[in-house]
């Protein structure tokens, strides 16, 4: 009897000659999202995660793929998280098998008391939540909330795949008419910015968040992106202005196919121009011209289709749609308990502090 062949397929921890290799895996799966490029790792590790990068090969060729962001806990213990993960067909139970075998093993070393994942897939693919049920996945604790989880379950996106012309024939009509209300009202909007430029950016954003009652991270987290992901070619920083004043601005990332319209921010100053309305055009016509066939407009509320809700079309989900944005639901959140007792112990400390800054807001905006 001869002797096995030996098998092909392996697991491993990707290392940075890899890099290329790792985008472009991610670049070219269905569910790839910026959240999964390497860079994206690198950014989170200078905000106190740990980035972990597992890979299903077939030889040289990379099958399924899964980045991990490490989150150290109190007690020595840490949270895994895959934001916008796995990257694999989750119907194909053997290659995700093997991407949380290893994952387990790397939980044991690192002391994680659960695995948390949201694949960018939608929530009519029943078969690939039951697929995630058989391994032992559970929704996580705010996965039915109104955003859906630690990111948005609720999206809108917009197909850019058709010419400039069909494009914007396909928006609104009140919204063309506001995109050339801008240009007659003196908007401009620039993507040719440079680093000095991010205070710009961060200054309109921190009259956004307190507008809007939201907190806002140090500036230094938007160099970091600046230098991490726009210089590295993965994006770009639009800014709007009227009478030489910046009235809006956006950092927009793409990668493959896709692009997603990440942070922006708007000014009360000029509201009546219409900047933002000019903005995300001019930031389709540039992922168009990288190739991109879609642009994702990211996190809208949920909708039901309740009379109470206009129809769903409130909010940003009004904004987005007259640019032709299309609503879509993902599977949702997941989590993989290793230990839990200390998955338990988190969860009740993690609805105490949502708890306690909820109330810190509600006494700010009274």
């Amino acid at each position: 009897m001869g002797a096995e062949e030996p098998q092909r397929e392996s697991v491993m921890i990707v290392r940075e000659t890899q890099r290329s290799q790792w985008n472009d895996f991610v670049a070219g799966s269905q569910a790839g999202d910026f959240m999964q490029a390497w860079e994206w790792g690198e950014l989170k590790a200078r905000t106190g995660w740990r980035a972990w990068r597992l890979a299903v090969c077939d030889g040289e060729t990379i099958v399924g793929a899964m980045q991990i962001l490490q989150r150290g806990l109190p007690g020595g213990k840490s949270l895994f998280y895959a934001p916008r993960g796995p990257l694999c067909d989750l119907r194909d139970e053997e290659t995700l098998g093997r991407l949380l075998a290893e994952a387990r093993g790397l939980a044991r070393q690192q002391k994680a008391l659960a695995l948390r994942v949201d694949p960018a897939v939608g929530a009519a693919e029943s078969e690939c939540a039951e697929t995630l049920r058989k391994a032992g996945f559970k929704p996580s604790p705010g996965a039915e909330s109104n955003f859906g989880g630690t990111q948005p379950r609720y999206v809108m996106k917009v197909d850019i795949s058709m010419d400039e012309e069909a494009l914007l024939a396909s928006f609104h009509p009140k919204w063309r008419y506001n995109l050339r209300l801008a240009e007659k009202k003196g908007v401009r909007i620039t993507s040719e910015c440079t680093r000095e430029d991010v205070p710009l950016f961060y200054e309109v954003l921190q009259e956004t968040c307190k507008r809007d009652g939201f907190a806002v991270r140090a500036i230094s987290y938007y160099y970091d992106v600046w230098d991490l992901l726009i210089e590295q070619g993965l994006g770009a920083m639009f800014l709007g202005r009227v009478e030489d004043q910046v009235v809006c601005g956006a950092l927009t990332l793409a990668l493959g196919r896709q692009a997603w319209y990440v942070y922006g921010a708007s000014s009360n100053r000029f509201r009546n121009t219409m900047p933002n309305h000019l903005m995300q055009w001019e930031m389709m016509k540039w992922a168009k011209q990288r190739d991109c066939s879609v642009y994702d407009m990211r996190g809208v509320a949920r909708e039901t289709g309740s009379e109470g809700e206009d129809g769903g079309l409130h909010g940003l989900n009004r904004f987005k749609r007259g640019f032709g944005a299309v609503y879509s639901e993902y599977l949702g959140e997941f989590d993989l308990v290793y230990s839990p007792l200390w998955y338990g112990l988190f969860n009740f400390a993690e609805t105490a502090r949502r708890q306690w800054r909820h109330r810190q807001t509600s006494s700010t905006a009274e």
